[in-house]
């Protein structure tokens, strides 16, 4: 298939490129490069020795994005373009609201223009709230927490309500939780600029020597060990259930969480990361950081029961797999 892949040289995007590269698609990005640079998409064609199609393009701007849907005849669109740093997304609401939603309907638009089928949302476990877990497809969502999970949960609406007033429209709204880890290879993984906000490059510039140690916020939580729950992922396994979903979407909207199911607390991480790389990750407890939960993680039952998708990487693969990448 001509699969669109909106944000296609981010950090997730890049590694699905890889996989829907692998699996034999063509691959068209469009991205502005606000988050990443342009040598990404070289390194995944060195990794898969198959050429990508790029177009410089912020796909909130309509009129170029629409110059790529008349350009080819693409068959899925894959949506990951959008500004993603959660606690930034507080302090810059409107900026989140702006371009997550106007990109969504933008794309959306477009594809019932073109005729273009099938489409893939990158949502997030953040729709979920507070809610009980383990989280499962079926559950109402409560209010997200922040400015960036409100944009997630009003993008699953509008494309919600857009299938089901048009019939023969696909969408899967993929609700995946933290993804870490690189390209097994090392030349492609999660590159931040400046001080992370996300844990796993936070511990890699620790190990490195960029960074004294590394803050773990809040040690009071209702957890294992007090420090917060997630749902740690690899991210070749998240690219990889994106081709599973653009592959097998059927008409009508779609849910799946895309994680392993398993807890795990940021000390667990650090000392998994520690032991895999015979490193040391000093660290200090700060205060919570606002916006948390306690704790996330996932029921897959869905995903595995419907695609036959379930994660297979472990937890020592995404630390060597950081590690490998980071340095």
């Amino acid at each position: 298939m001509n699969i669109l892949v909106a944000g296609g040289a981010g950090y997730i995007g890049s590694h699905t490129c890889v996989a829907l590269l692998e699996a034999g698609h063509t691959v068209i990005v469009a991205d502005d490069l606000s988050q990443r640079k342009s040598g990404t998409l070289e390194l995944v064609q060195r990794i898969t020795g198959r050429k990508i199609i790029f177009h410089l393009v912020d796909v909130t701007d309509e009129a170029a994005t629409e110059a790529v849907f008349a350009k080819y005849d693409l068959e899925g669109v894959i949506h990951f373009a959008g500004l993603k740093v959660v606690g930034e997304s507080l302090t810059k609401p409107l900026a989140y609201y702006y371009n997550n939603l106007v990109s969504t309907m933008v794309l959306a638009k477009l594809c019932l223009k073109y005729g273009v089928e099938r489409f893939v949302f990158s949502s997030s476990a953040a729709v979920y709230g507070a809610n009980q877990i383990p989280f499962v497809e079926s559950m109402p969502l409560l209010p997200a927490t922040t400015p960036y999970g409100e944009s997630k949960v009003m993008s699953e609406r509008i494309l919600a309500d857009t299938a089901q007033a048009e019939p023969g429209w696909s969408v899967a709204l993929l609700r995946y939780f933290n993804p870490v880890g690189a390209h097994e290879s090392g030349l492609i993984g999660e590159t931040p600029a400046g001080i992370p906000t996300n844990l796993m490059p936070y511990i890699t510039q620790v190990a490195k020597g960029k960074l004294d140690k590394l803050q773990v916020f809040g040690d009071d939580y209702p957890t294992v060990d007090g420090t917060g729950v997630r749902d740690y992922i690899h991210v070749m396994d998240l690219a990889e259930g994106h081709v599973a979903a653009v592959e097998k979407l059927t008409p009508g909207v779609h849910v799946y969480n895309l994680g392993t199911g398993r807890g795990t607390s940021v000390l667990q991480l650090v000392r998994a990361f520690e032991e895999a790389n015979g490193l040391r990750v000093p660290y200090e407890i700060g205060p919570r950081r606002l916006g948390d939960i306690p704790a996330c993680y996932a029921d897959t039952t869905k995903a595995q029961r419907d695609w036959g998708w379930t994660s297979k990487r472990t937890l020592a693969d995404m630390c060597r797999d950081a590690w490998r990448f980071a340095r």
